[in-house]
């Protein structure tokens, strides 16, 4: 085992993985954004990594990564993590994707923008109340929800699009999973991989963490099905 083990009556106990460094987050409680790292955290530790990945953090709620995975990181602005990673472009994250960059883009999409106060994002629902749509996102008003990882499975240069969840302890074993794959196929130089994670927002959406988990897979997971969309 790659994490730190704690044998407690005999049995194996995982704990937290070794790159993730013992540091308070400062995320909400029962943010999705927590466990999204330790899964990161775990799959560069287990496939050997740690010495070769650089991270890029964005500004948003994930700005400070770079706390808490011993990588090297470096940061990039609003929305530009991808043309960090490889070459500014009009629309980074679609033409990083096309030109098959051998990167990992792992989206976070809890239908808003949690660290700013909560406003409307890309991929807001229709009717659903943001700080800035207090009535519901409207189509006529502010478009309608974007399918982002359904955009980018259809670009030649990606070989792995997939959309996971880490509500239950069977979703972050998939997560995991999908995680890993990306990662390999990074390290194969195989193209671009992107894990969605439809995920919550307890503190922007108003909710307790269980609401917010049973609402997301009610609402969202309608707009955002669960599965593989691409796998090459």
């Amino acid at each position: 085992m790659t994490s730190e083990e704690i044998i407690a009556n005999g049995t194996k106990v995982v704990s937290r993985p070794r790159l993730l460094l013992d540091v308070h987050t400062h995320y909400c409680p029962g943010c999705s954004h927590g466990v999204v790292h330790k899964l990161v955290a775990e799959v560069i530790d287990e496939l050997g990594m740690e010495d070769t990945a650089v991270g890029v953090a964005p500004v948003g709620c994930a700005v400070f990564a770079y706390n808490y995975i011993d990588i090297d990181w470096v940061e990039a602005a609003h929305g530009r993590a991808p043309a960090l990673a490889t070459a500014i472009c009009t629309a980074e994250t679609i033409h990083a994707a096309n030109r098959g960059e051998n990167i990992v883009i792992v989206f976070i999409n809890n239908a808003i923008y949690g660290m700013t106060g909560g406003q409307m994002a890309p991929t807001t629902l229709l009717g659903q109340k943001t700080a800035t749509t207090p009535y519901g996102r409207r189509a006529d008003l502010n478009g309608y929800p974007l399918k982002i990882s359904d955009i980018l499975a259809g670009l030649d240069g990606t070989c792995y699009v997939t959309r996971q969840t880490v509500h239950t302890p069977a979703a972050v074993r998939k997560a995991k999973a999908a995680l890993k794959k990306a990662f390999e196929n990074a390290r194969n130089k195989r193209g671009t991989s992107v894990v969605e994670i439809v995920s919550t927002c307890n503190s922007g959406w108003k909710m307790s963490p269980a609401q917010s988990n049973e609402w997301m897979m009610e609402h969202m997971t309608e707009r955002y099905p669960l599965g593989d969309l691409k796998n090459i």
